[in-house]
């Protein structure tokens, strides 16, 4: 049975992912890259599938660390799953590597309860939530999460509320700096900024409709869960599983300001839904129903090329 497979955390499991994220990201790049071949566009899309498939690990990493899902193979393949069904995300350099800066953001904002360099992970986190809005503007909405991690685990030092203004300034300066240097002119507000787009009729054609129905059902259906065991955790536990729901928050209001509406403004949906569904799948209770709900997700990528 597949629940009963990735149940397990192997690396024959991170493994069985890494190639099923690998068959699909390089089957909707080999037009791009051939079609107009170039060496540039070759190392690009390179570096893109690499922080395609570290995504997958850093999320892993995180859950794991910080006992967000029971060691399982689940999160890993619901993120690997939902991410491949969207053509939109796996031609998208920006967001995919905008999504990991902001996976290596949360794993530096999690890791605030353990009450080590405090100073030290806010900054870093901030400063990878600031890389990734020059790829993708509206990411610049997870750093309400660095401060929710303040409120949190720190909130005892008014210095650590200004750490993430620091983190923006150096990043600034830096980009200015490279922008002079290789341009020879300012980054503006212009170049950095992106309008945002309330024009859904994308969701209207059934490849991304589908998807978008499939994954939205099982976020709402799996949340019931995820609030029993918010409930049943403990105080220390606590907010930790608000983080990553106000993660998933955060990632609906950057999906509804995202200039274009394809479905790969859900990229960043993925990582706390992910996480979120896991719990539910890691669960004992209703294996058969899960066992099918598994199979529809993994088959949902699949078929959708084949019959739309």
């Amino acid at each position: 049975m597949l629940t009963s497979f990735f149940s397990k955390s192997k690396p024959g499991i991170l493994l069985t992912v890494i190639l099923f994220m690998a068959v699909f990201f390089i089957s909707a790049n080999l037009k791009p890259i051939f079609q107009e071949f170039e060496m540039y566009t070759l190392f690009t899309k390179l570096g893109v599938f690499i922080s395609f498939l570290l995504s997958a690990m850093v999320l892993d990493f995180i859950a794991k660390k910080n006992e967000l899902t029971k060691r399982s193979g689940f999160k890993i393949l619901i993120f690997a799953v939902c991410s491949v069904s969207f053509l939109a995300i796996l031609q998208d350099n920006q967001i995919i590597v905008a999504n990991l800066c902001v996976l290596l953001a949360l794993r530096r904002v999690i890791s605030l309860k353990s009450r080590k360099d405090i100073a030290l992970k806010i900054f870093d986190a901030t400063f990878w939530i600031c890389i990734a809005s020059l790829f993708y503007f509206w990411s610049i909405l997870f750093i309400f999460i660095v401060y929710f991690g303040i409120l949190f685990h720190a909130i005892n030092y008014f210095k650590n509320w200004l750490i993430p203004l620091v983190a923006v300034f150096v990043v600034f300066i830096l980009v200015t700096t490279f922008h002079l240097i290789f341009h020879d002119d300012f980054y503006t507000w212009a170049a950095w900024f992106q309008n945002s787009s309330f024009k859904f009729e994308n969701y209207q054609n059934l490849s991304v409709l589908i998807p978008i129905s499939i994954i939205l059902a099982l976020s709402f259906w799996t949340l019931s869960h995820y609030f029993k065991l918010y409930n049943k955790s403990g105080i220390r536990s606590r907010p930790t599983y608000l983080l990553v729901f106000i993660t998933l928050l955060i990632s609906v209001m950057v999906a509804i300001l995202s200039p274009v509406k394809n479905g790969s403004e859900l990229l960043f949906f993925f990582v706390p839904f992910s996480i979120i569904a896991s719990n539910y799948f890691d669960s004992k209770k209703e294996k058969g129903f899960k066992e099918v709900l598994l199979i529809v997700l993994i088959l949902m990528p699949i078929l959708l090329p084949i019959f739309l």
